[in-house]
């Protein structure tokens, strides 16, 4: 017998469990949880602010006010989707121009509707944390559109993805989607080799 060869065999076991520890333990859990909330949280603001409004044919507008509260609280991203007047019913949260042709716009929701004898529909718009009616009656084509969906907080990241920062912060999140996917990947792949040469070691 030779000793050299009880040492070795006594040493394989233990880089073995350090191995497997290393892929198992407290700190690599740790790291998995961080980067899967971290990719969750840049596809998720990707889909809301980007992806689905234009996908659909949406707008994303951020609430500045408390008129709406507590339904759309101000930071809130509302995402508005056109509506054709059948849509445009009482009790519908709306986005509508204040003065008709300027790009100025408010979210406030549908009290009432009126006709005037030309036939013409106008509504009456309420905030949710208003007393009052707004003062003039909403012409349709003011109205942008009903709210589709809400996010509370994402406007704020809605206002500062504006024009060009946009585009750059996409772009980042693409390449980094892509590089994290490519990571994972190489990830698996060295794993499924190391198990598999674990796995015919003496």
């Amino acid at each position: 017998m030779h000793p050299s060869n009880s040492e070795d065999t006594d040493v394989i076991p233990v880089v073995r469990a350090e191995t497997a520890e290393a892929r198992t333990g407290p700190w690599w859990w740790v790291s998995r949880i961080v980067s899967y909330t971290l990719l969750a949280t840049m596809v998720f603001i990707l889909a809301v602010t980007v992806v689905i409004p234009r996908s659909s044919g949406s707008t994303p507008y951020t609430v500045l006010t408390s008129s709406m509260r507590p339904t759309y609280p101000p930071g809130s991203l509302v995402v508005i989707k056109p509506a054709d007047a059948a849509e445009l019913v009482v009790g519908t949260a709306v986005t509508y121009q204040i003065r008709s042709g300027e790009t100025d716009v408010v979210t406030h929701r549908i009290v009432a509707t009126r006709q005037s004898a030309g036939g013409e529909t106008t509504y009456i718009t309420r905030g949710d944390n208003n007393d009052v009616e707004d003062k003039d009656p909403v012409k349709l084509g003011q109205i942008r559109g009903k709210v589709w969906y809400s996010v509370p907080y994402m406007g704020y990241v809605n206002n500062w993805l504006n024009g060009e920062q946009r585009k750059i912060t996409v772009t980042v999140i693409v390449i980094g989607l892509a590089g994290y996917a490519l990571f994972m990947f190489a990830g698996a792949g060295l794993d499924h080799r190391t198990k598999r040469k674990e796995s015919r070691a003496p």
